[in-house]
């Protein structure tokens, strides 16, 4: 049966394979698959290793026997959509774009319309492989909330280049946040491991036990009563890093219920009586404001800038207004 197919398998391992990873091995041995469906896979009891019920970090030998079965795979069809999207720059290998909130960056379980890379590939007919099935072009990713630039690659020589940059901390990001108070320094290096969180599957925490390392530095931008700007550059790229990490310190973003952040009024920062309205922002208070790389064409040092989003210019006119320290 073809690589892929859905259907009973029967693999063997062979003689160059040593110490390798079940799950890492299949998803080598099926790169249509992303290694999540694998491990899913797995997770199911669909994959035996010489007749037992295997599980994904079992550690291969040479002359192993694999027995696999394959689920229906999903449908790989992506419907293009018109939708509009804010092109910062263009040329032949790459699109930069300024994500909207509420934008998930590819289709997902339950999310399948809608999406930024629906819209990509309405608008470009040539988009590299992606990180994976339904992400085509996309090298990186940013929160749904999380507005700011990302980086889209029109072909695979470009994705391999630029995520090859990103695996080696090559490349700089930079992101504004609005966060509840002010830290007692003004700009300092936050160096905390994270991981999934113990009860939370949707969250992640900060794990001193299992976590992995992730560092970020900070510097205050501007300090209010109660509040602050902070530009965020994050030195690892872990789900989440800036949130859990401002949590961490006990300054959460405005808005992020997840992380302690809590939605901001108009009349609070006025100091006046409540009333019923609308949160000044609606959504977490974060912006991927910039990035930097050497362009996998000219391997010139570029760097390209997404403007704050109105959301959040508005909460920190009102902070100006009322809350200047």
């Amino acid at each position: 049966m073809t690589d892929g197919e859905p259907g009973p398998l029967i693999l063997r391992v062979g003689s160059s394979i040593t110490e390798r990873r079940l799950d890492k091995y299949l998803h080598g041995r099926f790169s249509n698959l992303s290694r999540r469906f694998i491990q899913d896979v797995i997770r199911q009891g669909a994959v035996k290793v010489n007749g037992k019920i295997a599980k994904q970090s079992l550690k291969l030998s040479p002359g192993d026997e694999i027995d696999m079965t394959l689920p229906e795979l999903p449908s790989k069809e992506i419907l293009p959509e018109d939708i509009p999207l804010e092109i910062i720059y263009e040329d032949a290998e790459l699109i930069v774009i300024n994500k909207q909130p509420g934008m998930i960056v590819h289709p997902a379980r339950g999310n399948t319309h809608g999406t930024l890379v629906n819209a990509l590939v309405f608008y470009s007919d040539k988009l590299s492989s992606g990180l994976g099935e339904f992400r085509p072009g996309i090298v990186h990713r940013l929160d749904r909330n999380t507005t700011g630039v990302m980086v889209v690659t029109k072909d695979d020589e470009a994705q391999g280049k630029i995520a090859k940059q990103f695996e080696h901390r090559q490349v700089n990001k930079s992101y504004l946040a609005i966060v509840h108070g002010t830290p007692e320094l003004i700009a300092d290096r936050i160096k905390a491991p994270l991981g999934v969180h113990p009860r939370t599957r949707e969250k992640y925490a900060v794990r001193s036990d299992t976590g992995k390392e992730a560092i970020t530095f900070y510097e205050v931008l501007e300090a209010f009563r109660g509040f602050s700007l902070l530009k965020m550059t994050p030195k690892t790229g872990r789900t989440h890093q800036i949130r859990v990490h401002l949590s961490y310190i006990r300054h959460p973003i405005v808005a992020d219920d997840m992380y302690g952040g809590k939605l901001v009024y108009l009349w609070q920062l006025a100091d006046t009586e409540p009333v019923v309205a609308e949160p000044l922002l609606g959504r977490v208070a974060l912006h991927a404001f910039g990035i930097e790389f050497r362009h996998p064409a000219t391997e010139k040092m570029v760097r390209f800038e997404a403007p704050l989003p109105a959301d959040m210019n508005r909460l920190l006119d009102a902070l100006r207004e009322h809350r200047k320290s």
